[in-house]
């Protein structure tokens, strides 16, 4: 059945926005067969007029943490107080309040719990979701995270690519043994996971309340034996030239960057490797060391734009909101900020049928009600999304 989508304006996201006014959409299946002015707009089965608003193609979260127990207002608060993140975290806050939050959650405790996020996220635009582990920190509870991910892809019109990220911080059993929690839990929970089919890439968090250089390289070393891809939380704090070991494992993103240096925007150029930007967490934890967008721009980097939703540092569902805040905060434009959200974001998560509209896409789209693709990022809060489209089907 060919559906055509008309009284339209495409962004289509090829050679920036890539604007068709007055534009049409044949959609065949789950795929795009067609687009282009609505004059030369072939025939269809159905049409759907949309009344002039924008079309563009489904926002891509390629960043996310939304799989966890409980909350940590309270270190909300504390931060308020002058109480620096890293402070918190070496008193045993930080990820690990949320990891005995995890732990003591049931796989349907966390789905449960994770859906009015992932829903808050559809409301947004999201079709595809990026959805990390990182706060189990044992073999069993890594896996019971990635199999919660993967069940939301099955109770929701969206996709879910899942990330191993047991590298995330060092659990109280483990403090002071940060290589034998790589060797004993992070790669062994690694090899159980793509074993039962759980993990799309594999993530680590690069700092000094984390993991160091060496270790994360272990983990990408095994990753890579599996054939699976890598991505790193890289240069958030500190320089630890996670960036350049990210580009070395040719990584699909390096994802933070505050203190990203020359050299890392040199070797991640050269290597391919997407700079995700994260400005939710900049924003919550009053950071002022701005990631050096410029110097990237000038490399050729392609740059995402996530939410990065997580119970600490980001909590936040709004990729439009997301947008917004890379603009303002890090002086995107709103033409890269959608391409963040959209091609950029599919680069970063190895997705090679979604994030422009052309023939063979994926139709998963999104219609807002605007009239300029720069009015998704300008309106600060706002719900614009008119419709979704998943896979050729209308979304009610």
């Amino acid at each position: 059945m060919a559906i055509l989508l008309t009284g339209i304006t495409a962004a289509t996201l090829q050679g920036g926005y890539g604007l068709i006014p007055d534009a049409a959409l044949l959609i065949e299946g789950e795929n795009i067969a067609w687009i282009g002015p609505r004059k030369d707009a072939p025939t269809a089965s159905e049409t759907l007029d949309f009344q002039g608003r924008l079309l563009t193609p489904g926002l891509i979260d390629a960043h996310t943490h939304i799989i966890f127990g409980g909350n940590r207002a309270a270190e909300f608060e504390q931060r308020l107080t002058g109480i620096s993140y890293e402070a918190i975290a070496r008193a045993g806050g930080g990820i690990l309040s949320t990891v005995t939050a995890t732990r003591a959650a049931s796989e349907d405790d966390l789905v449960a719990q994770a859906l009015p996020r992932l829903d808050a996220m559809i409301r947004q635009g999201a079709t595809t979701v990026e959805v990390k582990s990182g706060y189990g920190l044992t073999i069993g509870d890594e896996l019971n995270m990635l199999r919660a991910a993967r069940r939301l892809a099955t109770l929701r019109p969206v996709t879910i690519t899942t990330t191993h990220l047991a590298a995330h911080a060092i659990p109280p059993e483990y403090a002071g043994r940060a290589d034998s929690y790589i060797e004993e839990i992070a790669i062994p929970s690694l090899r159980a996971a793509h074993a039962e089919g759980l993990v799309d890439a594999v993530d680590a968090f690069c700092e000094t309340i984390a993991f160091s250089p060496g270790q994360v390289d272990r983990l990408f070393t095994a990753a890579r034996a599996l054939g699976l891809r890598v991505k790193l939380h890289a240069e958030q704090l500190s320089d630890q030239g996670g960036a350049s070991l990210a580009a070395r494992h040719a990584a699909l993103s390096a994802d933070h960057l505050e203190h990203l240096t020359p050299e890392g925007v040199a070797d991640m150029a050269r290597a391919g490797t997407v700079a995700t930007i994260l400005p939710g967490a900049f924003y919550t934890l009053r950071d002022t060391h701005i990631p050096p967008i410029a110097a990237l721009r000038a490399a050729g980097v392609p740059m995402a734009v996530a939410t990065d939703c997580n119970p600490g540092s980001s909590p936040m569902t709004s990729l439009p909101l997301a947008m917004n805040m890379a603009c303002t905060l890090f002086r995107l434009t709103p033409e890269e900020a959608l391409l963040g959200t959209t091609a950029h974001a599919a680069r970063a998560l190895g997705l090679t049928d979604r994030g422009t509209l052309a023939p063979g896409q994926r139709a998963d789209l999104c219609l807002w009600d605007a009239t300029h693709p720069a009015e998704l990022s300008y309106r600060i809060g706002a719900e614009a999304l008119h419709a979704r489209i998943i896979g050729g089907r209308l979304d009610a």
